[in-house]
């Protein structure tokens, strides 16, 4: 029997100056956090980095590692980081349609996906860290 096969994603939960959340629009899911699918070879930590730079245009640093979300039925795994902007300024990238700060409490009502949520909602409680959900 083959082992399963994984697609493993890093996230990032950026936080400007002012404790607002960056946010990017997918044209297709809406505001979401920024990140996507670790590339062969490519260190998790690299990845994140990389998604938010694609996407937002700006260089990050990585504060803290959160947890992982868990998709049992499609094998995604994906890992959550806090971040903080170290240069550069949103410049809004090709896979998305526009990219923002938001307060925390705004940022959530402009998210459309549940899990999103969730997980926006573990990282910040920082009691939780470092979690695995599975769903």
């Amino acid at each position: 029997m083959a082992p399963p096969k994984f697609s493993l994603y890093s996230r990032v939960l950026v936080f400007n100056f002012h404790s607002q959340l960056l946010l990017v629009k997918h044209p297709k899911r809406g505001w979401e956090i920024p990140g996507g699918r670790v590339r062969e070879k490519e260190s998790i930590r690299l990845a994140a980095i990389r998604e938010v730079k694609q996407k937002a245009g700006m260089n990050i640093k990585l504060i803290k590692y959160c947890g992982v979300f868990q998709d049992l039925r499609s094998h995604k795994c994906e890992l959550l980081f806090i971040g903080k902007p170290i240069s550069g300024r949103i410049v809004v990238g090709e896979e998305v349609d526009d990219a923002a700060y938001f307060p925390v409490d705004t940022a959530m009502r402009m998210i459309s996906q549940r899990i999103v949520k969730q997980q926006i909602m573990y990282c910040l409680h920082e009691k939780r860290h470092p979690f695995i959900v599975e769903y």
